[in-house]
């Protein structure tokens, strides 16, 4: 880049200011260490909205904050038995070709309905080990936190798209907890002994409430 300056021609007849090179004028030294910042690349993140009305029941363990607990009564017809009820309380043998007579029974049973939620469908990072994945989930994190009907809860299932890539262990880190307990402590093993090799662990995994900070601050120096 060329410096100009302004100078004055001090003739009588072009008093008029015109714009010449200067002798002195030189290019601007770099800025040492100074790079222009390159557009970062960003991990393909495909997310969904579950809503309460989707009914969708959690079989494993997980936060109450997640699910609605309803306790609701079923009817249980039973299968078919040698045995009937004689009316006085006992039983009698009867035999394959008599009627068998049975009462249906009635029983309570509770359960647990996912709350209103995102769900992350997909996730693929351009680079593996950059902290693209990482960024997006940050982000996603965040805009949970704030959304009032999701109030900041995050669940996803665990299939690895290949024998060699399991992201269990990637969702872990960063705070993501199995519904399935024994899952959770294959995934503490493989962090205590650094395994390489993952298991390809599948399943519902959800971030607790108290993991949620951690995960929007995660690698954050402070």
């Amino acid at each position: 880049m060329i410096n100009n300056i302004t100078t004055m021609d001090l003739r009588p007849q072009m008093s008029v200011a015109k714009a010449t090179p200067s002798v002195t004028s030189m290019s601007m030294p770099a800025i040492l260490g100074f790079k222009t910042p390159q557009l970062k690349e960003k991990a393909i993140l495909r997310v969904k909205k579950i809503k309460r009305g989707d009914n969708i029941v959690i079989p494993g363990e997980i936060d109450d904050d997640y699910v609605d607990i309803v306790e609701e009564e079923f009817e249980y017809k039973g299968k078919y038995s040698q045995y009937a009820d004689n009316g006085g309380g006992g039983n009698f043998f009867v035999s394959k070709e008599s009627p068998v007579l049975y009462t249906p029974r009635t029983y309570k049973r509770k359960t647990k309905y996912l709350k209103n939620c995102y769900i992350i469908d997909y996730i693929q990072a351009a680079k593996p080990k950059c902290g693209q994945g990482t960024e997006a989930l940050k982000q996603l994190a965040e805009k949970a936190m704030f959304d009032s009907r999701a109030q900041g809860r995050i669940v996803t299932f665990s299939a690895p798209m290949m024998k060699e890539a399991s992201p269990a262990l990637f969702f872990y880190k960063l705070g993501f907890r199995f519904i399935d307990p024994k899952s959770n402590e294959v995934m503490e093993e493989c962090l205590r002994n650094n395994m390489p090799d993952i298991p390809a662990q599948i399943g519902m995994m959800y971030l607790p409430k108290n993991r949620l900070n951690k995960l929007i601050h995660y690698g954050e120096l402070f």
